[in-house]
């Protein structure tokens, strides 16, 4: 779905062109001994590794190129109170400026600003999922060459990666652990760095190679693995996307794709509702949640199935195959994109 997207918007050429051309990706041992091999074109370039796999800030720069000469950007700044009625939305940023919008968008993540402002605090939203996760760029010093490289530790639940970059100076380190609780603030850098090198400690493989550049990267990320879960999107004229509404977890595998669908959903609900945000907000819920809830859903499932067992538990029974393919189906192909016609401009819509 994300990949017709952006086909639709004309960027299929761009958002090839920045891709990381990963080849596919290899599962190893401690030894780094290959386990198992996935390519990019298994299951018709939508398996493990996509054909198409892109940084996010890769795909940022493809969207802003296409957009800045006809949307106003204003960096560095953000929302610091906003108020509504039915007709307008006044904001005040935390620069001081203050300005009046037709609707306004939160897409700022995980740990939204505006989905606290205005539907309530993070933990009424956020479902920890019972895992972390950590990125960073290091050297490539470790032969790195177009494939991914995973080692997971059953025993543990622990799991350290490499990803190839375009820069193929550089890869992108991946590590993972459990922890059922989880207290560090996802703005304090050295405690999480620290838990990271605790957490990590003695697992085989390369990854004592990675954390001795932990200190050294300038793109240290480590933050829960969490999904968030909310009722509706939208209150009055403003709305949520992307994480901010409906994150699925990196272990999804789907949520820049569930990003992209979302707002062109969205967008078009809006141009198909003459930009009435009651009408347009109802039917981008209608239409996204269910393949919200199939994405969230495979998110589940894949942490559930790093989950270290108790010594004297059950064996787990065997998956039901059929079901599992066919939530994986929704989360693939589970949603219509109708063709929508062209926006109105909103300034159209309000009074003299």
């Amino acid at each position: 779905m994300a990949k017709e997207v952006i086909r639709r918007m004309g960027l299929d050429a761009a958002v090839r062109a920045a891709r990381t051309e990963t080849a596919g990706a290899y599962t190893v041992d401690a030894d780094g001994n290959v386990l198992e091999t996935f390519r990019a074109d298994d299951d018709g370039g939508d398996g493990y590794i996509s054909e198409i796999e892109i940084l996010r800030g890769d795909l940022s720069r493809v969207l802003y190129d296409d957009t800045r000469d006809s949307v106003e950007y204003l960096f560095g700044d953000r929302i610091a109170e906003l108020t509504q009625n039915a007709d307008q939305v006044d904001v005040t940023f935390a620069g001081g400026d203050r300005r009046r919008f037709d609707l306004v968008v939160g897409a700022d993540g995980l740990h939204s600003a505006l989905r606290a402002m205005v539907f309530g605090p993070h933990e009424r939203f956020i479902r920890h999922l019972g895992r972390v996760l950590a990125f960073y760029t290091v050297p490539n010093e470790f032969g790195l060459d177009r494939w991914l490289i995973d080692h997971q530790d059953p025993g543990s639940g622990r799991s350290a990666g490499l990803r190839p970059l375009p820069d193929a100076t550089r890869a992108m380190a991946m590590l993972s652990f459990p922890a059922p609780d989880f207290t560090v603030d996802h703005r304090d850098i050295a405690a999480q760095r620290d838990l990271l090198r605790e957490r990590m400690a003695g697992l085989g493989w390369s990854t004592a190679r990675i954390l001795a550049h932990l200190d050294d990267a300038p793109d240290f990320y480590l933050d829960q693995v969490a999904q968030v879960v909310m009722d509706r999107w939208s209150s009055g004229r403003v709305a949520l996307l992307g994480d901010a509404a409906f994150s699925s977890s990196p272990f999804s595998g789907g949520g820049t794709g569930m990003a992209l669908v979302g707002a062109y959903l969205l967008a078009g609900e809006l141009a198909a509702a003459g930009w009435d945000p009651q009408t347009a907000f109802a039917g981008y819920e209608k239409r996204m949640r269910p393949f919200v809830e199939a994405n969230q859903e495979i998110g589940r499932l894949h942490v559930q199935s790093r989950a270290v067992p108790e010594p004297d538990a059950e064996p787990a029974p065997e998956p039901d195959m059929d079901a599992l393919m066919a939530v994986v189906e929704r989360a693939i192909n589970g949603v219509e994109l109708p063709d929508y016609p062209a926006a109105p401009d909103s300034r159209a819509h309000r009074e003299p």
